[in-house]
């Protein structure tokens, strides 16, 4: 939930950016940080999946490859994160926890891997959402929008003790 609400944060200041320069924010749905790498809308739609669609892939048992998201403009990508957090913070700990150590599948084309929930999550789902979430970051800050470790970081948690 931190970096699904950083990620949110990175993309305002995205569009802000955008806008401050005379452009549309839809522009920056192609920036790729090099020719043979996935653009920003396919970061956008890999945090969006990693996080919500492996949530999914968890209670059902079974996690493919995403399926192909047209969203209408930056707009519609932003509002992909937003359906993973709401849907995400309406779980309650115990039901997410009772997820835990359940068998499941991945499935792409023939190739199918088991696991159990926990290692998926640990070992395939979680570094992907970071890897995704660090080159959406990355992109918008190569292309000149003022982000700092702290914009990545999002809100954090301290003791209130």
């Amino acid at each position: 939930m931190q970096t699904l609400g950083a990620v949110m944060q990175v993309l305002a200041k995205g569009a802000a950016h955008a806008e401050a320069r005379g452009s549309s924010p839809d522009e920056l749905l192609t920036l790729r940080l090099t020719d043979d790498m996935a653009p920003l809308t396919f970061q956008i739609v890999s945090v969006w999946y990693h996080s919500l669609g492996a949530m999914r892939s968890l209670e059902s048992g079974l996690f493919q490859p995403p399926p192909k998201v047209d969203c209408e403009g930056w707009a519609g990508y932003n509002t992909l994160i937003h359906e993973a957090i709401e849907e995400i913070s309406a779980k309650t700990p115990d039901a997410v926890n009772a997820l835990s150590g359940k068998p499941m599948k991945f499935k792409a084309g023939e190739t199918e891997l088991p696991f159990l929930t926990d290692d998926f999550v640990q070992t395939f789902s979680q570094p992907n959402f970071f890897f995704h979430a660090t080159t959406l970051y990355d992109l918008l800050r190569m292309d000149g929008v003022k982000l700092s470790k702290m914009d990545y970081l999002g809100a954090l948690r301290f003791n209130q003790e």
